[in-house]
């Protein structure tokens, strides 16, 4: 378990994913991110470890309130992780509870040997991460997404960004 100021970061265990299905489901409002994560956990892509929560530090025995899961990916045929969902329980929102469950599963993916992550997320969130404008770098993505959204990150400084077309596992239907 690790600390980020007033959260506590650790892996999804087990018994957090009746709490991560309903956080989820809070933080979006529709049921497709919920049912993604469930898919998610059955799909080849799945890797154990990269799927971090956040409590308050105040009560590490507490509930959830932030999850990010990272999953196998491809930038044409180079390994990498895709991010998301991301949420945020409502009542924590702009709490830094997303920011710590984002910086422990970038720090365990890297400390995994992880290269390159990508996502399609707020443009104006991810960057503080490092991430950047994945066509910039000749990332490709099979569907229309704004320009602005879809993101890529390198998880070792001088690795640079492959190119290619990204593909996430079958779970997201891409």
């Amino acid at each position: 378990m690790s600390s980020t100021s007033s959260w506590l970061t650790r892996t999804e265990t087990p018994s957090d994913v009746p709490t991560v299905q309903a956080l989820t489901l809070a933080a979006f409002g529709r049921a497709h991110e919920a049912d993604l994560l469930a898919a998610l956990r059955a799909d080849a892509g799945w890797i154990g470890g990269l799927s971090f929560v956040a409590t308050p530090a105040a009560d590490p025995t507490g509930t959830p309130v932030a999850h990010v899961v990272l999953s196998r990916a491809f930038i044409g045929d180079v390994p990498a992780l895709a991010m998301g969902p991301v949420s945020v329980h409502p009542d924590h929102q702009r709490s830094g509870a997303g920011s710590a469950t984002v910086l422990a599963a970038l720090d365990a993916a890297r400390a995994a040997g992880e290269r390159f992550v990508f996502l399609l997320g707020h443009p104006t969130y991810y960057p503080r991460f490092g991430f950047v404008r994945a066509s910039a770098h000749g990332m490709e993505l099979t569907m229309d997404v704004p320009d602005e959204a879809w993101m890529a990150l390198s998880l070792n400084e001088g690795d640079p960004l492959p190119s290619g077309t990204a593909r996430w596992a079958a779970a997201f239907g891409m």
